[in-house]
């Protein structure tokens, strides 16, 4: 049920931040099926799902904490709407809840991946997963990514 919030709240945020920054639009349709596929194999208790979740979102989270402070701008846009009323640059209000989703996604991922039996084999998948989830968005950020 967390991986199924997890996924969701960052859909959410994607699709929000495809509606108003058209640009972006193909990027979050391709981040879009990595949620997707990861919601599917993590129905069916699959340690690679479970990687591709567990490290496509630490490295999201990473980038958006340590590299662009995104999450700091949302997080501090949407204290300010609260206070204020006036909502602006919503994408990065979007980035904030994309990033608590990815935290939920986390959390379920490794939960669901701790219930299965911890063998070597599993181990190697989640860590397969992972890196096939990290090439993917390597590469659809190569591809897709709005250059100025």
């Amino acid at each position: 049920m967390w991986i199924l919030i997890g996924a969701l709240l960052f859909l959410l945020a994607l699709w929000v931040s495809a509606f108003v920054v058209p640009k972006l639009r193909l990027l979050h349709i391709l981040q879009a099926l990595i949620y997707i596929t990861v919601m599917i194999l993590a129905r069916r208790n699959s340690a690679w799902g479970l990687g591709v979740g567990i490290a496509v979102a630490v490295f999201w989270n990473s980038l958006q904490l340590f590299v662009t402070h995104n999450m700091q701008r949302g997080f501090v846009l949407f204290w300010s709407f609260l206070g204020t009323g006036q909502l602006r640059q919503l994408d990065t209000i979007m980035v904030a809840l994309a990033w608590i989703g990815h935290c939920i996604l986390i959390a379920g991922c490794l939960g669901a991946f701790f219930k299965q039996p911890t063998t070597g084999r599993n181990w190697w998948k989640l860590v397969g997963g992972g890196a096939i989830g990290l090439g993917y968005l390597a590469f659809i950020v190569a591809i897709a990514l709005p250059r100025r």
